[in-house]
């Protein structure tokens, strides 16, 4: 019969730590044991636990939560009447008065660092300067000045038509099917382009912890008459605190945030053509 040799319990608790060591955090390599690191990510997810329901789905890190998921989907069925007829009177409107493609095309940063192409409704004139857009940008981030729209007197690149679609946000519509595609929301921050992003701060890079949407608390918060550090602290306050009750608040208050905004647009003195919206 075999005997069983007693083993003492410092040195069991000793052998089981290596053991987990050796299964979570090294490797052999030549009879020898290697530790090994996982570089740090700024769009890095919280692990989900072992077994749980979700562990798939955080593992990709781009999942947006169930409820938002389901909140877009069931606005967007509800306003179909009403979206689906405006968007091909917009799209008909644009073919007529503007020669060239109906869309425009943007590379954005979305919900935690994932790229994609954002939509909107073309309302500038075929090959229109865009660096005037990119210079203000930068210089918003730099001051302690409310981001005034740079079309909001007027812009000779516009199309006709190009500064309501603007001010009433219409341009902005065929992002619906970003949004079915899952790349946004209906609610959350403006998404920013990979230049914009670049010269964020490390606190400033914890908006897009919350996915970005058409319309949302920034922009029911004062918008335009913020700062740039202000929208970025609204937006983080946002990816904090979501929510589908703050989700539908923030709904309710947008088509009222829109009027303000008509209002002031065109209460805005005229500009010598040189500007073009920032957002």
């Amino acid at each position: 019969m075999e005997s069983h040799k007693k083993t003492k319990p410092g040195a069991q608790r000793s052998e089981r730590k290596a053991m987990r060591n050796t299964e979570n955090n090294e490797r052999p390599v030549s009879g020898k044991v290697v530790a090994t690191y996982q570089v740090p990510n700024a769009f890095s997810t919280p692990e989900a636990p072992e077994g749980s329901a979700r562990a798939a789905e955080a593992a990709d890190g781009f999942q947006f939560p169930r409820w938002k998921r389901a909140l877009d989907l069931t606005c967007i069925t509800l306003a179909l009447p009403c979206w689906l007829p405006l968007m091909f009177l917009v799209a008909l409107g644009i073919l007529l008065v503007s020669p060239g493609p109906i869309l425009y095309r943007q590379e954005r940063i979305g919900y935690r660092g994932r790229r994609f192409r954002c939509l909107k409704f073309r309302s500038m004139k075929t090959n229109a300067e865009t660096r005037i857009h990119e210079r203000y940008l930068e210089h918003l981030m730099h001051s302690d000045r409310p981001m005034t729209k740079l079309d909001a007197g007027g812009d000779p690149r516009l199309i006709p038509f190009g500064q309501i679609l603007r001010a009433t946000g219409l341009d902005e519509l065929p992002q619906i099917f970003n949004v079915l595609r899952g790349e946004m929301s209906l609610v959350g921050p403006r998404p920013c382009t990979p230049a914009e992003f670049a010269n964020y701060g490390v606190w400033q890079r914890r908006r897009i912890h919350a996915p970005p949407g058409l319309t949302g608390y920034w922009q029911v918060n004062g918008k335009n008459e913020t700062t740039f550090s202000e929208m970025i602290a609204m937006d983080i306050h946002y990816a904090g605190h979501m929510s589908l009750g703050m989700d539908l608040w923030i709904m309710f208050k947008t088509i009222p945030a829109i009027i303000r905004q008509v209002v002031g647009s065109r209460m805005a003195p005229s500009t010598d053509g040189t500007k073009q919206n920032c957002s």
